[in-house]
C-alpha cells in the first residue's frame, strides 16, 4: 500500500487544495489530511465485443453525486479528496472521462482545459472503440467525450437536476423495453418491436402495444422503423401514432435519400420521435446523429460520443466514417435551414416553416421512396429474410440481454452469500461465548457447504 503523501505528488489538481486525480500502481493509504477513493470496480462498462467505454449516463450521474457528496461532506471538509485509478488502461480512460466530465458539468471548465490537465506531461489514454465484431478503424478520444458533455449541457440534452437515474436504468434493460432518450423530449432510440412478446435468441422481444403507454405519457407521436418488417405498422397508426419505414441494411450507412427523408420527417414531427432498427444501435444512432449534426453543429465525433454515453454501442463500423464524411454537408444544410427559419419568423409567416424549408428535393425524394415502397414492398419487407439469418443487430441485443441477466443474478447471489457467512460467524461467536470449542475441521466443512450451496460469484 502506497503512502498517501507520496501518492499526492503525482496527482493532478482540479480544485486547488481540494480535488485531485491520480494514476497509481498501488492502492494508497488515506491519512488525516487526505481521502482517497477509486471507482474502477464500482462503475464497470458492460461491453458488446472489444468496446470498453465511455461509461453510460447513469454511471456518470452516480459518479457526480458521489463526488459532490464527498466535497460537501462535513467529515471530509478539511481533507484533500483524491480520485485515483490503477494501471488498467481501459479503466484509466473511463476514470479520466468521469472526473473530466464532472469538471465540465460542475466546475464550469472548458473541455480543452480539462483535457490538457488530464494529459499533463506524458500521460495518455486509450481511445474508445465501437461495438462491432471486427478490427477497430475509428477512434473516439477522451477529448471528444468531454466536448460531447459540454455540448449536451449547452443545448439542454443534459440536465442532472431533472435526470431520473432509476427510470434510465429501468428502461435500458432488455426486459423493460431497451430504450434511451438521446435528446430528451425529441429523440428516443429503442430496440425493434416484434409481433408478439417472447424470448428470441435469449433476448426479450416486445409487441408494439408494450410501448403505447410510455410513448403517450412522454408525447412521442412518431415512430421510424429502419429494419425490415417484423410487425404490422397499423398497430401503431391505429393507436394514433405516425409510422414511417426507411429500411437500409444492418451495419451499413444510409443513402442520401434516406437521410433527407429522415430529416424531413423529424423536422415536421410535432412531438417526440422514437427510432428503431433491430437493436436500436447502429442504423438508429447513425440517423439520429445526422439530425444532431445538422441542427446543433456538433462534430461527428462529439455526436457519436454523446450517443454512446446515452446508449452504449451506438453507431457501428463504417457508419462512423460515414458521419465524418457527412459532417461538412450537414453543417451547411443546417446553416441554410436556420437562416430561412429565422427569416420566416421575422416575417411572421403563418405557413408551417419546416414544410417550406423542406424544398423541392425532399418532395421528389418522398415521391420516389413511396413509389419504390409500393413496387417492392414484398421484397423489402419479407419476414423470412429477417428470421432466416442472424444479423449484427441480433447479436448485439442478444449480448445485451445475456450480460444484463448475469448482472442481475450476481447481486442477489452476493447478498445471499454475505447473509449466510454472517449467520455462520454468529454461530461461531455463540459457541465461543458459551464455552464450547469449535474444531477447525468443523469451520472448514461449514464453509465448503456454503461454497457448494451458492457458489463463488465472479469478482
Amino acid at each position: 500500500m502506497a503512502d498517501g503523501s507520496e501518492a499526492l505528488q503525482h496527482a493532478l489538481e482540479f480544485v486547488e487544495g481540494r480535488l485531485y486525480f491520480a494514476i497509481l500502481c498501488q492502492k494508497p493509504k488515506s491519512t488525516a489530511s487526505m481521502h482517497y477513493f477509486c471507482t474502477d470496480e464500482e462503475f464497470v462498462y458492460e461491453n458488446f465485443f472489444a468496446d470498453f467505454g465511455p461509461l453510460n449516463l447513469a454511471m456518470l450521474y452516480k459518479y457526480c453525486c458521489k463526488l459532490n457528496k464527498k466535497l460537501k461532506s462535513f467529515t471530509l471538509a478539511r481533507k484533500k479528496i483524491i480520485h485515483y485509478t490503477g494501471s488498467d488502461q481501459k479503466k484509466r480512460a473511463n476514470a479520466a472521462c468521469l472526473i473530466g466530465s464532472f469538471a465540465v458539468i460542475y466546475l464550469n471548465k472548458l473541455p480543452e482545459d480539462v483535457y490538457r490537465l488530464l494529459v499533463d506531461g506524458s500521460t495518455s489514454y486509450l481511445p474508445f472503440r465501437d461495438a462491432s465484431f471486427g478490427t477497430c478503424s475509428y477512434h473516439l478520444t477522451l477529448l471528444d467525450c468531454l466536448h460531447a458533455v459540454s455540448k449536451a449541457l449547452q443545448y439542454g440534452f443534459l440536465d442532472f437536476n431533472r435526470f431520473d437515474v432509476d427510470e434510465y436504468e429501468h428502461y435500458e434493460r432488455a426486459e423493460n423495453g431497451d430504450f434511451n432518450w438521446i435528446i430528451p423530449g425529441k429523440f428516443l432510440a429503442f430496440s425493434g418491436p416484434h409481433p408478439k412478446s417472447k424470448i428470441e435468441r435469449g433476448y426479450p422481444l416486445h409487441a408494439p402495444e408494450a410501448y403505447f403507454s410510455y410513448f403517450r405519457k412522454h408525447n412521442i407521436t412518431t415512430i421510424i422503423r429502419l429494419n425490415k418488417k417484423m410487425y404490422d405498422a397499423k398497430r401503431f397508426t391505429d393507436a394514433g401514432f405516425e409510422h414511417h419505414d426507411l429500411f437500409f441494411i444492418d451495419g451499413t450507412p444510409p443513402t442520401d435519400a434516406i437521410v433527407k427523408k429522415f430529416l424531413n420527417i423529424c423536422e415536421n414531427a410535432e412531438g417526440g420521435i422514437a427510432v428503431h432498427c433491430k437493436a436500436g444501435l447502429g442504423r438508429t444512432g447513425t440517423l439520429i446523429a445526422c439530425y444532431i449534426m445538422k441542427h446543433y453543429r456538433m462534430t461527428a465525433a462529439e455526436t457519436i460520443a454523446w450517443l454512446r454515453i446515452c446508449r452504449p454501442g451506438s453507431v457501428i463500423g463504417p457508419q462512423q466514417h460515414f458521419l465524418e464524411e457527412k459532417q461538412a454537408g450537414l453543417w451547411a444544410e443546417g446553416d441554410v435551414f436556420h437562416s430561412k427559419l429565422k427569416a420566416q419568423q421575422n416575417g411572421n409567416s403563418k405557413v408551417a416553416v419546416t414544410r417550406i424549408l423542406s424544398g423541392v428535393d425532399d418532395i421528389s425524394i418522398n415521391d420516389n421512396l413511396n413509389k419504390l415502397g409500393r413496387k417492392t414492398d414484398m421484397k423489402l419487407y419479407d419476414d423470412d429474410d429477417e428470421s432466416s439469418c442472424v444479423t449484427q443487430g441480433d447479436k448485439l441485443r442478444a449480448l445485451k440481454s445475456k450480460r444484463q441477466a448475469r448482472s442481475a443474478a450476481t447481486g442477489p447471489l452476493i447478498c445471499l452469500q454475505a447473509m449466510l457467512v454472517s449467520t455462520l460467524c454468529s454461530l461461531v461467536i455463540w459457541w465461543i461465548v458459551c464455552g464450547f470449542p469449535l474444531p477447525h475441521s468443523t469451520l472448514l466443512s461449514k464453509w465448503f457447504c456454503l461454497e457448494n450451496l451458492i457458489g463463488t460469484p465472479n469478482r
